[in-house]
């Protein structure tokens, strides 16, 4: 349990609920969930620039890391097509991928595929289901791909001022602006509280709030004096009590709920937004291809991480479609900004493709 292990390292319970945010970031569960541990340390291991567990702000904006990794790509001779929705892997008589149908029935013939897509997507939706092992297909679907994460981004006209650390006269971004922000953490019982409510279909009345204003770092991704502010926030389930739907109420709801907090902590937030884009669990699902919303394409729970992702005997990122390779969150490790399973996906592929 996460707890224990905060509890037996930290005093402070504002500092034990911030670091707890981790732990639970992106993930239905509590910091008294057993295995919420694992999340912590995923998001801590690895470095960047040789400091040990350092994150870092793309400069430009997360696109910009994208580019430059299809930069590097397409200087090696890689061609690619955006805006080209897959419809299906061709499979040859034996059952091998053989290739890609585009939706616009283009047929693309290679001699191996990695998807890059959700377990879900890439075996359900992709690849016919007589052509998959009966448990295989079975565990795809019973996957945990539950998601309590609404993002929120915001464009303001003025940095907020925190009563805890009000800004420069200047109005130029101090060095807390520059981090991440954490807000409604003073206490582990509250982010246990907020998850609460979410299991039983509420919105958290008190949310979990992850303040990042990338502006104040990168200034070109905002007019003068203006910034742009990313609000990862949770917990909101995918279905809510009653049947009720996302719908536009509801996700103008929250996300009053969720500027409330914040005025709280920054009093003239509110006043200062001047346009907002809200994404719900579905709504990451229907435009990312997330499922369930899930950033991670499915839990980091211990039943779903190391020989069991994304299912036991397939954790190699070969798959029962030979040639067809999983190389996206849902493979080992999992999520998040490190580009490890996609590196181990290649090698494999690379391995096999010298045989072919």
């Amino acid at each position: 349990l996460l707890g224990q292990i905060l509890d037996h390292w930290f005093e402070s319970e504002p500092l034990k609920a911030t670091l707890a945010t981790d732990a639970v970031i992106g993930a239905m569960a509590s910091p008294h969930t057993p295995g919420s541990g694992y999340v912590l340390l995923h998001h801590v291991m690895g470095e960047l620039e040789g400091r040990r567990g350092a994150w870092g702000y793309v400069a430009g904006g997360m696109g910009a890391l994208s580019q430059a990794i299809a930069q590097a790509a397409t200087a090696r001779g890689a061609h690619i097509f955006a805006e080209k929705a897959v419809c299906r892997v061709l499979l040859g008589r034996d059952g091998e991928a053989q290739g890609v149908v585009l939706q616009d029935g283009t047929e693309v013939r290679s001699k191996l595929v990695l998807s890059n897509a959700s377990p879900q997507i890439t075996f359900l939706e992709l690849i016919p289901q007589e052509q998959l092992p009966k448990d295989f297909v079975q565990r795809i679907r019973q996957v945990d791909t539950r998601s309590p994460v609404t993002k929120i981004n915001v464009a303001v006209d003025q940095l907020p001022s925190f009563l805890a650390a009000p800004n420069a006269r200047d109005g130029q971004p101090l060095p807390h602006h520059q981090c991440s922000i954490h807000l409604n953490c003073e206490g582990t019982q509250l982010l246990h509280q907020a998850f609460t409510e979410a299991t039983h279909g509420h919105p958290s009345s008190r949310p979990m709030i992850e303040l990042c204003i990338p502006s104040a770092l990168d200034p070109g991704l905002a007019p003068p004096g203006c910034h742009v502010v990313s609000l990862f926030t949770q917990y909101t389930p995918s279905l809510l009590a009653g049947g009720q739907s996302w719908d536009e109420q509801a996700r103008n709801a929250y996300a009053d709920t969720v500027f409330d907090c914040i005025e709280d902590y920054a009093p003239g937030f509110k006043a200062s937004i001047i346009g907002r884009d809200i994404l719900t669990p579905p709504d990451l699902e229907r435009i990312f291809g997330l499922p369930g919303g899930n950033i991670f394409h499915g839990g980091m729970s211990l039943d779903q991480l190391y020989f069991a992702r994304p299912a036991p005997s397939y954790s190699g990122y070969r798959s029962p479609v030979p040639g067809l390779y999983l190389c996206g969150s849902g493979a080992h490790p999992g999520g998040g900004v490190m580009g490890a399973a996609g590196r181990n996906a290649a090698l494999v592929a690379i391995k096999d493709f010298r045989h072919l």
